[in-house]
């Protein structure tokens, strides 16, 4: 006989103040953007750019837009289209899950750059510090994807499996688990270690290179144990649209990291040209 876990009764509604219900999945979004916020400040000290607290403050809303937008709006087009254009009301229900990573981070791609140009900031600094406080975000928002027992992971005979509702009555992988120590636990992590060394802060576009790319490689490995959505299914070769999605994440991250690593290195010859001369 299997072990499995049984999918623990989580009430969605996380406190109820009379006509005012503020669920879970709100709840976990609210706290990783806080919790993102707050980290970003405290590193503003140490990275370049002069990036004061006052405009990271300024950010968070365009930042909560961003997500919210961008990441509803990547489902509905990258995931069920079919299904939002039959029923355009049911874009607005966000609290019944549905958000898109990779929408939501073009969301916050495209307010940033418009913050960055309005306030006269350096994109790369400022990217890099959003991409140091980006996996706290996502940790919890994993988080919120448990609790609302969606993206549920393939069936398994694994001693933690679990018995999600409507997902048959078969155990499967928790891959929103998986997700949250890959992309938020262990990403903050790494990327925590590497801000450390100010050689390597000094690398415009490095911290952004290393999440970009961390992230596409995390979700890439995951998405072989997550069940893909059921109105998309395996695409060619067995493959999931999240894969497809994240593969020109690692090409760009990549990208990124190299570009400064040699900006570095130049930077670092010519200083020491000047010394000389």
């Amino acid at each position: 006989m299997t072990f499995a876990i049984a999918f623990p009764m989580i009430d969605p509604i996380a406190v109820e103040l009379g006509p005012i219900a503020i669920r879970w999945y709100a709840l976990a979004y609210i706290v990783g953007l806080v919790g993102g916020w707050q980290y970003i400040k405290f590193l503003t000290k140490s990275f370049p750019g002069q990036i004061t607290h006052e405009q990271v403050d300024d950010f968070l809303f365009w930042a909560t837009i961003g997500v919210v937008l961008g990441g509803r709006t990547g489902y509905v087009l990258f995931y069920n289209f079919d299904y939002f254009n039959q029923n355009p009301m049911a874009i607005l229900q966000v609290w019944k899950g549905g958000m898109s990573f990779h929408g939501g981070f073009l969301g916050v791609v495209v307010a940033a750059i418009l913050f960055c140009k309005k306030h006269k900031l350096p994109m790369l600094s400022f990217g890099d510090l959003l991409a140091c406080g980006a996996p706290i975000g996502l940790f919890f928002g994993r988080i919120a994807n448990f609790a609302n027992a969606e993206l549920f992971g393939r069936e398994t005979d694994v001693a933690w499996g679990v018995i999600f509702p409507n997902g048959g009555p078969n155990p499967r992988h928790p891959s929103q688990i998986y997700e949250a120590l890959m992309e938020g636990l262990i990403l903050f992590i790494v990327l925590f270690i590497l801000s450390r060394r100010e050689r390597l802060r000094q690398s415009p576009g490095l911290f952004m290179g290393v999440f970009i790319a961390g992230y596409g490689i995390a979700r890439s490995i995951v998405e072989m144990v997550r069940q893909p959505d059921v109105q998309i299914g395996y695409l060619s070769g067995g493959s999931t649209m999240g894969q497809w999605l994240s593969v020109p994440m690692i090409i760009i991250g990549v990208g990124f990291i190299i570009y400064a690593l040699r900006h570095q290195n130049i930077d670092g010859q010519n200083k020491k040209g000047t010394e000389r001369a």
